[in-house]
């Protein structure tokens, strides 16, 4: 798969780049040290997945992923945002840019080339922090958004949401259960059809708003 990383400080694009450069199914096809590089980029490498840092000179990463995600000839090109702030507000302007994935920058290398995998294959990714954030920023909410009752849900698939809520992913989960990536996809799909869920952010919320977890996990 075709990486562009995106992030201002040399040093750190350079250890992506070999990290990136080590998977033998990655390839770096770009590096940029603006948002605005990250765009103009995003459309002549042909990339599959962008790597983003948020605080960057001339265009922040969450602009950049919102002109990303609003270019009609761009729309294979997934983001996964990568930076050193995971506040609450950091990561749902990410997401809401069109974002496929927060991390951040302390994430082990393995599981930052999972990460750029899982993306790459049209899932979506939040860290334990990331996850925790958004949950922040439900508890703020003064009224929850209403959504199905999970009595719909079987109970491998209150499972599998549970793990979703504490910002496992698909891999992770299968590991956990014992069971095929494959089958937790198809256990994902089903949650989110039943629960009437855009995304895993939307499945956290209904975790979180029916008790299955709370902000410590």
């Amino acid at each position: 798969m075709r990486v562009l990383l995106a992030d201002d400080q040399h040093l750190v694009r350079g250890a992506f780049a070999l990290l990136v450069a080590s998977a033998p199914d990655m390839e770096v096809v770009g590096e940029a040290a603006t948002g605005r590089e990250a765009v103009a980029l995003a459309r002549s490498s042909r990339a599959d997945v962008i790597v983003m840092d948020i605080r960057m000179p001339d265009l922040d990463g969450i602009a950049a992923t919102a002109r990303i995600a609003a270019d009609e000839n761009l729309a294979g090109v997934k983001v996964l945002v990568l930076t050193t702030y995971d506040t609450d507000d950091n990561v749902l302007a990410a997401l809401r840019a069109g974002a496929s994935g927060f991390l951040i920058k302390d994430t082990k290398p393995a599981a930052l080339l999972e990460a750029i995998r899982t993306v790459a294959a049209g899932e979506s990714l939040l860290s334990p922090s990331a996850t925790a954030a958004v949950i922040a920023r439900v508890r703020a909410t003064p009224e929850p958004t209403p959504r199905p009752a999970l009595g719909a849900l079987t109970d491998r698939e209150l499972d599998v949401l549970i793990l979703i809520a504490r910002g496992l992913t698909n891999a992770e989960i299968a590991e956990s259960l014992t069971v095929s990536p494959l089958t937790v996809k198809t256990h994902v799909s089903r949650i989110l059809a039943k629960l009437l869920a855009r995304d895993r952010v939307q499945l956290v919320i209904a975790a979180y708003e029916a008790g299955l977890i709370t902000p410590t996990g």
